[in-house]
């Protein structure tokens, strides 16, 4: 193996395109010996992976090269290591999968067997000395990269937004069959319509979240009005805001008259004020006055909430100092888990937790101990917030901090996790 290449099996994970690695060169021994026409896959748990090269050769001579004889491979060249060149003048089997022959340029269909897109090139991943099939690309920009205007598609995608990498992760692609041949079907989604209705709605929101906007509409809207409730409930709230802005208002309202008026809240407070306003119109009297009052309540400044009861340290405190004075300094606290390290004016420069410190060397400074790169609330946040601040990053308490970076409060998680969908009885 020749160590000055830039791209070898024994490197760290690296990403090529069908389109790229097509017609490259094989070598043997530093020997021209023809070009690569295809590699064929064998679906192996998750994702597929490459067991052969099929290769032309000169005089229409073909040759069926195993994955394991590959020392290197990039875009323009491949080298192998073979004993007997002789033993792989073969084609492949009926059975073997072949990715140009029998996946590119196939159409994609959705969960109602309609066209979404063609595949354009497929994305490989070379990890762990093994090369796989991690997605299949149906943008037009993996159009033009697969007809050799990378240059081009590089300066229309600068122009242009719609125009960009769009790939789906081989994991919701159906199995092919094993009796492939001359695959002339379609490719189809692993997501079938009968299969919906077993999935659990948070396992449901993560395939919605992996799919483009136009697929995660299709799917969605052939769930049932109980299903797409609760998997609504589950979406991260930026791929929800982009969901929900696309469905109708008589739809949503629907959805959300299905949820608690908590869970209806937290996807209503995701819309520009007056869709919500539309919706909540349609929503009975008395679910629209829970809802408005917990939308309300969300945007509630969260110095309310604020406890004053912390603990303070300057950063040169040795361990031994802190752990001497935390003893009496803690009691009556409300927080006495996070030490908050500030300076003479109260400024925020880090937290300690206190098994840190009681991990920590008595002589260590606090200043060395503690995480400066501080997760904060503005004195101007509000409890929604800081309840989706707490969901993300599971902190014990967050502290909150003016706009010269003094501390003002703490807010426990306590105080905030249960009133989700406790704020109207």
């Amino acid at each position: 193996m020749n160590d000055n290449s830039s791209t070898n099996k024994s490197q760290p994970e690296q990403v090529f395109f069908l389109s790229e690695v097509l017609g490259s060169r094989i070598f043997l021994a530093d020997k021209k010996i023809g070009k690569l026409t295809d590699l064929v896959i064998k679906e192996n748990g998750v994702l597929p992976i490459v067991t052969h090269l099929f290769i032309s050769r000169p005089f229409g001579e073909t040759s069926l090269i195993p994955w394991e004889k590959v020392t290197q491979i990039n875009p323009r060249r491949i080298e192998i290591m073979i004993d007997r060149l002789e033993d792989c003048e073969k084609e492949p089997g009926e059975e073997a999968i072949l990715l140009k022959d029998h996946i590119l340029d196939k159409k994609v269909l959705d969960t109602g067997e309609r066209e979404v897109e063609v595949v354009y090139d497929i994305k490989l991943v070379l990890r762990n000395n093994k090369l796989y099939v991690s997605d299949v690309d149906l943008s037009r920009y993996g159009l033009l990269r697969r007809l050799k205007l990378k240059g081009l598609a590089d300066f229309i995608y600068r122009l242009a937004e719609d125009i960009q990498e769009q790939t789906i992760s081989w994991t919701y692609i159906q199995p092919l069959p094993s009796n492939i041949g001359r695959f002339k079907g379609d490719v189809k989604l692993n997501i079938l319509r009968e299969k919906l209705s077993d999935m659990h709605p948070a396992d449901l929101a993560d395939v919605l979240e992996q799919l483009d906007h136009e697929q995660r509409v299709a799917l969605f809207d052939g769930l049932e009005q109980e299903q797409a409730s609760d998997t609504l409930e589950e979406i991260d709230p930026n791929v929800q805001r982009d969901l929900v802005s696309s469905l109708s208002k008589e739809k949503v309202a629907g959805l959300v008259d299905d949820m608690t008026p908590g869970q209806a809240a937290d996807v209503l407070s995701v819309l520009p004020t007056s869709d919500a306003e539309d919706i909540l119109e349609m929503l009975s009297p008395e679910n629209a006055r829970k809802v408005r009052a917990i939308i309300e309540h969300q945007e509630e400044n969260i110095l309310n909430f604020t406890t004053h009861e912390f603990l303070t340290f300057s950063a040169d405190k040795t361990a031994e100092q802190v752990l001497d004075e935390y003893r009496f300094a803690a009691r009556g606290k409300d927080q006495v888990m996070y030490l908050y390290v500030v300076d003479t004016e109260g400024k925020l420069l880090g937290i300690a937790d206190i098994k840190e410190v009681l991990q920590a060397d008595e002589t260590t400074l606090l200043k060395d101990i503690m995480t400066e790169d501080v997760i904060s609330l503005d004195s101007d946040s509000t409890l929604r917030e800081a309840f989706r601040m707490f969901t993300r990053y599971g902190f014990r308490a967050l502290p909150v901090t003016n706009e010269d970076g003094i501390i003002v409060g703490v807010v426990p998680y306590r105080d905030i996790i249960g009133l989700k969908h406790t704020f109207v009885e």
